[in-house]
């Protein structure tokens, strides 16, 4: 199983339900007038500027005007697929190497949405690592949870840049402070996501780091979405005016949070003012250009991408099933322009 990149920020709940007590409904496509449907959003971490969109779309009543009434919950110990599948919240948000392999081992759920147009991890050091490529890894440690993707995807890189994969250590280190860890010298270098993990380092901690962007190397990993809003084949089946409609509100909280950065942050810190606010705030103004490639419509999802993905993990045999690239994903939610 892949381990999750998670983003430390405190959590505030719109709600606070557990995934047991949970229960989707059916088909209610048909509420009375007037009545508002409600419906269960599962987050896949702490709020987060991922998530700008969402909260934004709930100040500016874009659910409410859309019929819905959205509660919000925390993700579940055993993960949001698992809960989505069986049928215990409408919607969830998950990430494309999630929802392959659940996928692969039946887990009926469908990507609906990108929430940004492309992977934003990197590898990030302390500078005075000296890493600035992957064939710096040579000799170096890299400290993670020890997944199958993790592995692959740092061996990848490092041969495709001339380097020996087997001079690589790694360390299973878990959800930690990363940045102690570093300095510490437990391990050299860790996965984060390039829009939180190092603007806290630089704009926050102020601390000299060195990234690898996966983007720089797509020529040799693929590209994948993550996150992404994920429903039930069930749900999507039963209740399509109310997933359109979801997507539709959701759409227009993150066209907004891709040109007003300051009411993004605004809008995030108001749900979990625990937040360190220059941290959301400059990761918010990162944000805005990465939503949506110019010229496209937010929450669009390529075929080519997810074919890509998909091999890249059969290839690797972290996957060992097939799956049905063109079953697990669709764009047939999004608003139509």
């Amino acid at each position: 199983m892949f381990h999750r990149l998670r983003i430390a920020l405190p959590l505030l709940l719109v709600a606070t339900l557990g995934a047991v007590g949970l229960t989707a409904c059916g088909d209610d496509d048909d509420d009375a007038a007037g009545a508002l449907k409600s419906v269960t959003l599962m987050l896949n971490w702490t709020p987060n500027t991922q998530h700008s969109g969402i909260y934004l779309a709930i100040e500016k009543g874009y659910y409410r005007d859309a019929g819905l009434d959205l509660t919000i919950v925390e993700p579940a110990a055993g993960g949001v697929e698992q809960v989505i599948g069986a049928g215990k919240a409408e919607f969830g948000i998950s990430a494309q190497e999630y929802v392959v392999p659940a996928r692969a081992e039946g887990v009926p759920i469908l990507s609906i949405a990108a929430i940004l147009q492309h992977n934003d991890s990197s590898l990030m050091a302390l500078k005075k690592s000296g890493i600035k490529r992957p064939k710096d890894l040579e000799g170096k440690t890299y400290g993670g949870f020890g997944g199958p993707l993790e592995i692959e995807l740092i061996s990848k890189l490092v041969a495709c840049d001339g380097g020996d994969p087997k001079k690589v250590k790694f360390a299973e280190v878990g959800n930690v402070d990363y940045l102690v860890g570093m300095e510490q010298g437990q391990y050299d270098l860790v996965w984060v996501f390039e829009g939180w993990d190092v603007l806290r380092a630089n704009e926050v901690e102020g601390k000299k780091v060195t990234t690898i962007l996966f983007k720089d190397w797509f020529t040799c990993i693929p590209d994948w979405y993550t996150p992404v809003f994920i429903t039930s084949e069930s749900f999507a089946k039963a209740s399509p005016e109310v997933v359109k409609k979801f997507i539709a509100a959701t759409a227009k909280g993150y066209d907004l949070a891709g040109t007003d950065a300051k009411a993004a942050a605004a809008a995030l810190l108001k749900a979990s003012p625990e937040s360190d606010k220059k941290l959301v705030e400059a990761s918010a103004a990162y944000h805005v250009a990465k939503y949506v490639d110019k010229g496209r419509a937010w929450g669009t999802q390529d075929l080519a991408i997810w074919e890509a993905f998909v091999k890249f993990l059969r290839d690797a045999k972290i996957v060992d099933k097939d799956v049905d690239v063109q079953a697990a994903f669709t764009n047939d939610f999004l608003p139509k322009p």
